[in-house]
């Protein structure tokens, strides 16, 4: 049994994506908040608009858990530190619970859930979509659970349970494959969440509609999942050793300098740790809204732009001529500026037509294909951010594409289809699509705010 109740805990997983694992786990999150049970949110893999639910659920910022970008040694630490004051934590898992970065090998998939779930030494919870299922619901858990034992499956949740009859058929198939059913949710159209290119529309554009969404789910949840049932799995989770992850023991702090995040309902994508580590590196960090905001903060030296949906507010972005022009200005002094996939897109010239900030000797335009995946990627030129050389582990996601001029070095250097030369670096500015997480390069943070102190 645990013996620090804070890392009582359960990962969150299903046969495959769409089964409804993200109103499951915001549900839980609800109902044990409800009723008085403080919780840690966490998610397998680099997305940032689950966490958004999830925060919105629990009260507290949601974490990523992804060994791809951060390396398994750290995802027990990083755990640690997101869980620290809550009594329990229910980690989200992406895709399958075996799915992850493809490639070879006959072990279980890195960064995939039950990856996340061994590294956690965390029981797991199975979510299956029941539409269509009856008994054959028994040969896909005996499948589950026998595929890999050392991933230990503690239990199911049906969802999208027809009737009564049905979901008596589907306890009898989950008692003979040996697993208890935790809960069985009723189907309901009003547990949708709106979705577009690139998944869920995120919780801070939804605004009052993902609050309700939030408390819709909180309130299914509640009635059809057993809580007592959930939370005595995560509690028989073993002890779990090391400390926790602390952001001061990565960096040296420095000079102080402001740095500008933009944030907003424009620029979604991004880590806690980032704030955390740019803070305990000497940085006074002010949030900075493009949709809004005309000016940078005052005394700022320095601009990361996050990811996010630029493109579904890229009218708006391209009215606020003020900030637009500022940050030009900005960048033609050399002042570091740390910009990923939609704040690569914010410096380019244009977006669909859209004037934009100029940074970048690029023209933007929205695709139908979906450019997705991890990427080992060699830092191509000393920039604000890495030294020549420097190798990290990224994510790609989006479903633009770039037009570029000449002249700017590239950011990256990586093998996808063939050697592929991606980004920018010109000046104080690192522009790229590549999403890095900031807890596995921050020796990156710690040059930035540097650079920005000079």
């Amino acid at each position: 049994m645990v013996t620090d109740s804070s890392l009582a805990r359960v990962v969150v997983a299903a046969p495959a994506s769409g089964q409804g694992k993200t109103t499951v786990v915001t549900g839980l999150l609800g109902a044990l908040r409800r009723r008085g049970t403080g919780v840690a949110p966490f998610k397998v893999g680099p997305d940032y608009i689950d966490p958004g639910y999830h925060r919105l659920a629990a009260g507290r910022p949601a974490r990523n858990l992804d060994p791809v970008l951060v390396g398994e040694e750290r995802i027990a630490p990083l755990f640690r530190h997101g869980a620290a004051g809550a009594e329990l934590s229910v980690v989200e898992g992406v895709m399958g619970l075996f799915d992850g970065r493809i490639g070879p090998g006959e072990g279980i998939a890195a960064g995939s859930t039950a990856h996340v779930a061994q590294l956690l030494d965390a029981p797991v919870v199975l979510v299956v979509d029941a539409r269509g299922q009856s008994h054959s619901l028994a040969a896909l858990l005996h499948g589950f659970r026998s595929y890999r034992p050392e991933v230990r499956i503690g239990g199911v949740i049906l969802n999208r349970v027809g009737s009564q009859r049905h979901e008596q058929v589907l306890r009898d198939a989950a008692d003979n494959a040996g697993l208890p059913v935790l809960g069985a949710i009723p189907r309901a159209d009003d547990l949708a969440v709106p979705s577009r290119h690139l998944g869920l529309v995120t919780a801070a554009e939804h605004g009052g509609a993902a609050v309700r969404a939030v408390e819709a789910m909180t309130e299914v949840v509640a009635r059809s999942v057993d809580l007592d049932a959930v939370c005595a799995l995560a509690r028989s989770a073993p002890g779990l050793p090391g400390a926790a992850w602390n952001s001061r023991d990565e960096v040296q702090p420095q000079a102080g300098a402001v740095v500008a995040v933009a944030g907003g309902r424009a620029f979604t994508f991004g880590y806690a740790e980032h704030v955390e580590l740019l803070e305990a590196a000497g940085a006074e960090v002010a949030v900075l809204d493009p949709l809004h905001d005309e000016r940078l903060p005052e005394r700022t030296a320095g601009l990361v732009l996050p990811g996010g949906f630029p493109e579904q507010h890229v009218a708006d972005l391209s009215a606020n001529t003020l900030l637009r022009k500022e940050i030009a200005a900005f960048a033609a002094t050399g002042a570091p500026i740390h910009a990923e996939c939609g704040g690569l897109l914010y410096l380019a010239e244009e977006l669909d037509g859209h004037p934009l900030c100029g940074v970048l000797d690029a023209r933007a335009r929205m695709s139908p294909r979906l450019t997705l995946g991890y990427r080992d990627a060699v830092a191509a030129a000393d920039s604000v951010l890495f030294g020549e050389g420097a190798r990290v582990s990224g994510h790609e996601f989006h479903r633009t594409v770039l037009e570029p001029g000449s002249g700017p070095k590239p950011a990256w250097l990586w093998r996808a289809t063939g050697a592929q030369r991606e980004g920018f670096v010109d000046g104080g500015v690192h522009a790229s699509y590549l999403h890095t997480h900031p807890a596995g390069q921050p020796e990156a943070v710690q040059r930035f705010v540097a650079r920005c102190a000079r």
